[in-house]
């Protein structure tokens, strides 16, 4: 594999608090030739919830994960399924695929919140939902009044009245901290991710799918139909779903190469925190939130009492960054939340977000690639959209009209990064920049 990153940054960096919530999943490796009708390299969201819907229609679908299950970032993300899915502004949307395309985006990110439901209602999988949608803190009175004026523009656009609070209802709705005011969207809800990944992925053994774990693909090559090699077997399919998104290599296949751009999360989360406690902070309420910073924080208190803080991670995956990022973790939830800096932090871990060169995320046939198709880039919040992305490429790669909302922000095919394989270079100057001009 060619990857951008040290070799650190893909693997399970970190003790992952999700991992210990659940039964280890067992997927045996791919061992022997095989034949199969549709191959997906990935078992994320992505591959699984393309998998499980392929299965469903009665299409012998085979899913190659690199690592365990739960390896990649479906398994170690913060659990927000909101809205989201590009970086792109409503300004670029438009100028690119105009006021209905702008309009048709909006409409599927409320819609990618929806799939993710009916799939946990349809499959009862226990996920430990929580949140009244998802609650934006103002980290300066200019972005609460940012806000305020973009009330108006929630309504239109997805149809949902936000609640406004000023900064003196803050404690009293449960959110104290530095904050200068807040929005909630009633849009969206809080997850275990590993709990939901799980879910997903025994209703797709279910309903047929062969879910192998520990099976990189190490050579995709195309005749007449594709063949996928990993260690310890083949696979030949008429049809390839790419879904490997951070976690991707630069030359399976090279049209890959430069078409994305990983970049590090960290989280922590805490021991339980007790009423009085919580009390003390002010920081009473379960919904999920995140601050108006461009390198946002993100940050909930979960059902059992603990709290789970995330922020952006270091340029490089050694030692000596993420010893960096370790303090940094700890001194931005310190200078948040100052009544917990006694409070014991039991897991920190690591994962890679994917950012794509246009800023919205791709699904669709691959260019020049008869039979393969690819969905990924979904640029922090790929709870939603990578599920809603599944099932897209599930109807893609039957040769029909996609089921779920499939918008041309969508179908746009990314150019390449520049800089290559030194691209992540890019991200000093733009973390330097947030940072300085951020206040």
């Amino acid at each position: 594999m060619k990857r951008i990153y040290e070799a650190p940054a893909y693997g399970p960096q970190g003790a992952c608090f999700w991992a210990d919530t659940v039964t280890a999943q067992d997927w045996p490796a791919l061992t022997g030739d095989h034949r199969t009708d549709v191959a997906i390299i990935g078992g994320g969201f992505t591959g699984i919830s393309a998998a499980l819907q392929l299965a469903q229609d009665g299409v012998g679908v085979t899913v190659l994960e690199a690592g365990q299950p739960g390896y990649g970032a479906s398994g170690r993300n913060g659990g927000f399924c909101c809205l989201g899915g590009a970086k792109a502004s409503a300004g670029m949307l438009r100028r690119r695929f105009g006021a209905e395309g702008l309009a048709e985006w909006r409409a599927t990110e409320k819609a990618a919140i929806e799939t993710a439901a009916k799939l946990i209602e349809a499959h009862d999988i226990t996920a430990d939902v929580h949140s009244e949608g998802e609650t934006l803190l103002a980290h300066t009175p200019r972005a609460f009044a940012a806000m305020r004026a973009e009330a108006d523009t929630i309504r239109q656009t997805y149809g949902v009245t936000p609640e406004i609070l000023p900064p003196e209802a803050l404690r009293h709705n449960g959110l104290g901290g530095p904050f200068h005011g807040a929005v909630t969207i009633p849009l969206g809800f809080a997850l275990n991710p590993r709990k939901y990944h799980a879910g997903l992925a025994q209703a797709a053994q279910c309903a047929s799918a062969r879910l192998c774990a520990h099976s990189p693909v190490t050579g995709l090559q195309r005749d007449g139909g594709w063949r996928l090699e990993t260690p310890q077997g083949t696979v030949t399919a008429d049809r390839v779903i790419l879904a490997t998104n951070g976690y991707s290599s630069e030359d399976l296949p090279d049209w890959l190469r430069a078409r994305y751009l990983p970049v590090q999360s960290s989280v922590i989360v805490t021991r339980p925190i007790t009423a009085a406690e919580q009390a003390a902070q002010g920081w009473t309420s379960g919904q999920m939130a995140y601050d108006s910073r461009t390198l946002l924080h993100y940050f909930r208190l979960m059902p059992d009492g603990r709290f789970l803080f995330g922020m952006r991670g270091g340029l490089r995956a050694t030692p000596s960054a993420q010893a960096a990022i370790d303090r940094r973790i700890r001194a931005d939830f310190h200078a948040m939340f100052p009544a917990w800096h006694e409070v014991e932090i039991t897991h920190e871990w690591s994962g890679l977000v994917c950012l794509m060169p246009g800023l919205t995320p791709f699904a669709g046939p691959v260019p020049d690639h008869p039979g393969l198709f690819a969905g990924l880039g979904y640029h922090g919040n790929g709870v939603a959209m990578a599920s809603h992305t599944g099932r897209i490429l599930a109807d893609l790669v039957q040769g029909r009209a996609p089921r779920a909302l499939y918008p041309a922000a969508m179908r746009a095919v990314p150019r390449r990064f520049p800089l290559g394989r030194y691209r992540r270079a890019l991200l000093a100057p733009a973390y330097w920049a947030a940072e300085t001009f951020d206040l």
